[in-house]
């Protein structure tokens, strides 16, 4: 047979294919795909590649989301996979280095250069990983639920691949480890994780190979010495064991030395005896050759040292563990959250209340960036794991894809079903005022959208403050200039006072949009005026987000004399107790100025 005969049959052949892809019925749109219909996609992709098959898929979904069908999910999945398996590297590599640039969780352990192949990330995906992904819907959901734009899918894939070819038994009943793993492992951990006060000679910021690591949790359940039933965990949870740095004999020491009941696992944290001698002669950072679980048992540490210490027993046996770390009014603090016996996040083990903590920092494993105040407050609240919650999200998926395609109507609408299956659904709002905004909607009804916004989030201060500050921007638009003034000094009062940094944050803002933009004198003038407004009475927070980088700045834009000032002007204003943290650090930047 000549060639330009074959590749003619090839062609009709693929041709034909891809017309029965969009020649789905109504009926077979009201169930779940068939293995017959998945096996034909699977044919049509490995012949013509995923990217053709992504549209009809998609069109396959809206008409099932139109007509209520129970099966939506399933068809929506399938398209979803399509989508993401016919995107090239060179597509996705050139995005995830942007996207991990702009949220600031790029890092020196990561590579400096990522190759490129110019090859479909269906590529990293074995042929038996990719059956299995498409015809289990659940895994698919949570998988695209845990999704985020800072995971590299070249290597997840790598990963899940491997991790079902190593363990084709175990794979389907962890599978949510196995996820876990590959959202978690995807790229190295930074330099400073878990925490910054040991030198990585002694504590070498590494993970294990993902199919070890694996191994070691599902052999740590099987013979029970696992806390919590890892295979009932979703991944959202085991992202919270799996990101541990020791390695598996500690862990095995762990699980055989330290014997605590999860009901009262708190209580670990003193098991590590506080070394308040390292304190008083600022030994802060860990002053021994060894960081081992033992090791930090036998000589006592401080609190960052107690805090991982509970974490890592934790983890060792499979309690979802995080790792806190704050600034109260004179001084820091580290203490820990774990997951309980009854599937409920306790964040507060070996936090001391007198101190007055404002908030804690979390890393979060998946992007090694930190935690977000309402993020850590959803999984408390667990609301996540239920039904109603991932409703809210397909219908959000399905209002995002709309929205992509110019059906602004059909995203509006989508994204109002969304916030009705869950008001907490934050990308649900974003979308439906991004579609009432192109269709025209007055500022007015923007406002009014908006205001429905705040109350959905009344409950978590960081993401209603942004929301209250776009409704006084669009006041003050429409010449409302002391209706937003009040807004917004309503918002000031009701956090002030338990959530007093959310006032620094835009306060911050305020401060850096001077640094960058403004001539000196006006840069001073607008220091001393938020020195005047907030900073009397204030403590460590103040002094280490706007004092301290504001006269460093001037020093180092040359102007010894006014940073000095800066400084001092501050040690009067703040609230400084002596022999405090806050004294200690706050003469360290004196000392600085006047060198």
């Amino acid at each position: 047979m000549k060639r330009w005969t074959y590749l003619v049959i090839v062609f009709l052949c693929l041709a034909g294919s891809l017309r029965a892809l969009s020649a789905f019925s109504n009926d077979e749109l009201r169930a779940p795909p068939t293995p017959d219909r998945l096996n034909e996609i699977e044919r049509a992709a490995a012949a013509s590649g995923w990217r053709g098959l992504a549209a009809p898929l998609q069109a396959a979904a809206f008409r099932a989301y139109e007509s209520d069908s129970q099966s939506t999910e399933a068809w929506f999945l399938l398209s979803r996979w399509a989508e993401i398996f016919g995107t090239t590297d060179a597509e996705f590599l050139p995005r995830w280095i942007d996207t991990i640039n702009q949220l600031h969780v790029n890092h020196a352990n990561m590579p400096a250069k990522y190759p490129v192949y110019n090859q479909p990330l269906s590529s990293h995906v074995s042929p038996a990983l990719q059956a299995w992904l498409l015809a289990n819907t659940d895994f698919s959901a949570e998988f695209f639920s845990q999704l985020s734009p800072c995971d590299l899918l070249t290597n997840s894939f790598d990963i899940l691949s491997q991790l079902q070819a190593r363990y084709p038994d175990k794979f389907p009943i962890y599978q949510n480890l196995a996820l876990a793993i590959a959202l978690v492992y995807d790229v190295p951990p930074p330099p400073d994780w878990p925490h910054s006060q040991v030198s990585s000679s002694v504590l070498p910021r590494r993970l294990p190979a993902p199919a070890d690591a694996f191994g070691f949790w599902v052999r740590a359940d099987e013979n029970g010495r696992t806390l919590q039933h890892l295979a009932q965990l979703s991944a959202a949870e085991l992202k919270f064991v799996v990101d541990s740095p020791t390695p598996a004999a500690e862990l095995e020491w762990a699980q055989t030395n330290v014997s605590i009941p999860l009901s009262v696992f708190g209580k670990i944290y003193n098991i590590v005896r506080y070394r308040v001698d390292r304190v008083q002669q600022d030994q802060y950072v860990w002053p021994y050759d060894h960081y081992d679980l033992a090791t930090i048992v036998n000589k006592g540490g401080i609190c960052v040292d107690q805090a991982y210490f509970s974490c890592e027993v934790g983890k060792a046996k499979g309690v979802p563990t995080l790792l806190f770390a704050g600034a109260g009014h004179d001084a820091r603090h580290a203490w820990f959250g774990y997951l309980d016996q009854s599937r409920r996040w306790q964040l507060d083990a070996g936090r001391y209340t007198e101190e007055q903590f404002i908030t804690g920092l979390a890393i979060d494993p998946q992007t090694w960036g930190y935690l977000s105040d309402h993020e850590l407050k959803f999984l408390a609240e667990g609301f996540r794991l239920y039904a109603p919650w991932r409703q809210a999200c397909l219908n959000e998926d399905f209002a995002a894809a709309y929205l992509v395609v110019g059906n602004l109507k059909a995203a509006a609408r989508a994204a109002r079903a969304a916030v009705s299956y869950d008001s907490r659904q934050l990308h649900a709002w974003e979308t439906l005022l991004t579609a009432e905004s192109k269709l025209g909607a007055s500022p007015l009804e923007i406002e009014n959208l908006l205001r429905e916004m705040k109350v959905a989030f009344r409950n978590y201060p960081d993401l209603e403050a942004p929301v209250v500050h776009q409704i006084a921007a669009s006041m003050r638009a429409r010449g409302e200039t002391s209706a937003a003034d009040f807004e917004e000094e309503q918002f000031a009062q009701k956090v002030a006072p338990t959530r007093s940094d959310l006032n620094l944050d835009h306060e911050i803002e305020t401060i850096q949009h001077s640094m960058a933009q403004d001539p000196i004198d006006a840069q001073l003038r607008t220091y001393y005026a938020l020195l005047k407004s907030s900073g009397s009475g204030a403590g460590i927070e103040f002094f280490d987000r706007i004092v301290r980088p504001f006269a460093e700045n001037l020093k180092q834009r040359g102007y010894p004399r006014e940073a000095l000032q800066a400084a001092q002007q501050a040690q009067s204003v703040l609230s400084i107790k002596p022999n405090s943290q806050l004294e200690e650090e706050m003469n360290l930047l004196l000392a600085q100025l006047k060198s």
